[in-house]
């Protein structure tokens, strides 16, 4: 299962947009960090409005007022009430690092953060305007070294920021965190990232995350208990420069994504929904390819099978006018869709907004990745999960693609939906040992 959070898998207590207060349930608009919940087994996204399996576990399990127990009583021993979690300092720079550990305790659906020792500690009431929060961090490693941590069972983010602390707020709604795409934000100007989670009884669910930004790099594992660690999220060697250099060469104002600090310090490449909120990407660069959508299945049937282990459950999308309206098949309309603008694209949400249900939500993620991919026009029948074929069109989410195209296995969170075919950067294991985060270099 993958969670899908608008323009980020954000796992903590929900998928609550960056730079608005979290919430323990998802809000209208998706956020990573994230990280849509995708079901690898049988390919349903029980979407929540933003990127990444670890917040849905969690708003699910707060919306119905359980804990999450696994599917038997070994998962519920397997996993104690934290785990080591070793962060590894690679980056080769050398800043002071500081970590913090934000998130929702899945078995209260408080929100608040951890300290080194996996002690949890809930958010102080906020104000309005916001105040400030706790100091939360912990000083990471230095460059070269490693140090070990206790993770608790949160559906949260993982932050770590290089030379400066990270500002959060509260509000009388939650706690606010970063949104650098506003010029006015107090992290606007300090180099950080965040990787998000869940740890509960069915064991620990992590990824990375570019769903709102691609910033300082770094990967994520998971060890077994027979010894064996999965990793995701390494760029390829020369990776993280390759990114910004081939940002840099897209024409069509996708260099404007780049923010660089006045020292001259690249900070990140903003992910395009955020590009254009800040005016920074044309609001109608997808336009094109979006029209020709449009023309195509005005005169013939696009057809979604969202399931993949129920291969007779389809749908079948005809346009008509602005709005491309699909038919079960009985010929019974069971959604719409309007006609999506880039936004709605990039963002997964808005006009291709995706409920927590069996018939829309699988339908707009597949369209999610199918206009961000740029394959409706190739392939008909959808999803298309063979890499092969993505990114081909002129017009596509050329962020995303240049994200994947360094990263070391090929797979990243650079969209909401990215986890449609099992592209997504995230690792699992039913019982956890050890979780990890490396701090990877910059080049």
């Amino acid at each position: 299962m993958a969670v899908r959070r608008r323009r980020s898998p954000l796992a903590v207590g929900g998928q609550g947009r960056t730079g608005v207060p979290i919430r323990s349930t998802p809000p209208t608009r998706p956020v990573p960090s994230h990280p849509c919940t995708e079901n690898k087994e049988n390919n349903v996204s029980i979407s929540v409005t933003r990127r990444t399996l670890a917040a849905v576990l969690a708003a699910l399990a707060i919306s119905l007022g359980i804990t999450w127990t696994g599917t038997g009583s070994q998962a519920q021993a397997a996993v104690p009430s934290t785990i080591p979690l070793t962060i590894s300092n690679n980056s080769g720079r050398g800043d002071q690092v500081y970590v913090y550990n934000i998130g929702t305790l899945l078995s209260t659906g408080q929100q608040g953060w951890a300290d080194a020792s996996g002690t949890f500690h809930p958010w102080p009431a906020g104000g309005n305007p916001p105040t400030d929060a706790p100091d939360a961090s912990i000083a990471g490693p230095a460059n070269g070294r490693a140090m070990t941590l206790r993770m608790p069972k949160f559906s949260g983010r993982v932050y770590f920021s290089y030379g400066q602390k990270l500002v959060f707020k509260l509000t009388t709604g939650g706690l606010v965190q970063p949104a650098v795409q506003n010029p006015s934000d107090p992290n606007r100007n300090i180099l950080f990232n965040w990787t998000e989670y869940t740890l509960n009884d069915s064991g620990l669910w992590i990824n990375s995350t570019q769903v709102d930004m691609f910033s300082a790099p770094y990967a994520v594992g998971v060890k077994a208990a027979d010894g064996t660690v999965k990793n995701t999220g390494h760029l390829k060697p020369g990776g993280y420069n390759g990114f910004f250099s081939a940002l840099r060469g897209q024409p069509g104002g996708w260099a404007n994504l780049i923010q660089t600090r006045s020292d001259g310090t690249v900070l990140r490449a903003l992910a395009p929904g955020h590009g254009i909120e800040a005016g920074a990407l044309p609001a109608n660069v997808l336009d094109d390819y979006i029209n020709r959508v449009w023309q195509r299945y005005s005169t013939s049937t696009l057809t979604v099978t969202p399931f993949a282990d129920q291969p007779n459950t389809r749908y079948y999308g005809r346009v008509s006018g602005n709005v491309m309206n699909f038919t079960n098949a009985s010929g019974a309309v069971v959604t719409t869709f309007q006609k999506p603008d880039a936004d709605s694209v990039f963002g997964c949400y808005k006009l291709l907004d995706a409920p927590n249900d069996l018939v829309r939500g699988p339908i707009s993620r597949t369209l999610c990745a199918g206009f961000n991919r740029s394959t409706l026009l190739t392939n008909p029948n959808q999803p298309d999960t063979s890499s092969a074929g993505f990114y081909a069109d002129v017009v596509t989410n050329h962020y995303a693609r240049k994200i994947h195209a360094q990263m070391a296995d090929g797979k990243a969170y650079a969209f909401a939906f990215d986890d449609v075919g099992n592209h997504e950067s995230l690792v699992h294991d039913g019982d956890p040992q050890t979780a990890y985060i490396t701090l990877d270099p910059f080049n």
